[in-house]
């Protein structure tokens, strides 16, 4: 199968560079490209790529809110191109539906690796990765309120009422940054197990995907920033 991927950028050199190194694959197309939010947005209604290829900051439309407007509207993954020593709004971002990030100085091959991995609808950057990430932007933000574990809560399908015991500890583990062997593991059970408890947790919280469930944890007050 191809995966089809858009670029957003606007920078040309950026996204021309991109474009040559993904094009090379086999299983990878650039159906289209786009110098700002509003211009990625429409490149990803008219082509419905696999994966956009987005950058933080653009002008007339930066990349958070162009990534909140397709992750609402259309299945297309979305990998946000930043450069994370300057960045401060990689929690934003993921937080709008991102499903990673990637430095902008990226080597061709984990380019490549990491459009391969978000088409596949895994996250792109490893669970204890992300939740070092997350722990540094929740952290310089005021927390929210807890939010209540009933069905109105954490504003998704459910809330954390509809999990089981099993599905809340392992939400927990996912916000700890356990990969599925060290969850398994703390759990006592197979990985096929967690496997089952993690799509479940996804699938009543309305979450997209791991790195989701990193932000669900910290937001309904499973964990706190720094918890490990």
């Amino acid at each position: 199968m191809t995966i089809s991927v858009v670029i957003a950028d606007d920078q040309e050199l950026v996204r021309s560079g991109f474009a040559m190194i993904l094009d090379a694959q086999p299983d990878i197309t650039v159906a289209g490209e786009a110098g700002d939010g509003i211009e990625a947005i429409a490149a990803v209604r008219g082509h419905r790529p696999d994966v956009l290829l987005l950058d933080i900051r653009m002008p007339r439309m930066d990349g958070i809110e162009a990534a909140r407007t397709v992750c609402a509207e259309t299945a297309t993954r979305v990998l946000m191109l930043t450069t994370f020593d300057q960045d401060d709004y990689v929690y934003d971002a993921l937080h709008a539906g991102a499903s990673g990030f990637l430095l902008k100085d990226v080597r061709r091959d984990d380019l490549v690796h990491a459009v391969r991995v978000v088409a596949a609808g895994d996250s792109l950057l490893a669970p204890s990765v992300t939740r070092r990430l997350i722990d540094d932007m929740v952290s310089r933000r005021p927390r929210p309120a807890p939010v209540p574990s009933g069905p109105s809560g954490p504003g998704r399908p459910g809330g954390l009422g509809g999990l089981t015991q099993r599905e809340r500890e392992t939400l927990v583990l996912l916000g700890r940054g356990l990969s599925n062997a060290e969850i398994a593991a703390e759990l006592v059970v197979s990985e096929h197990t967690v496997k089952t408890h993690v799509s479940n947790v996804l699938m009543k919280l309305g979450l997209r995907d791991r790195v989701q469930a990193v932000i669900a944890a910290y937001e309904s007050g499973l964990l706190q920033p720094g918890t490990r």
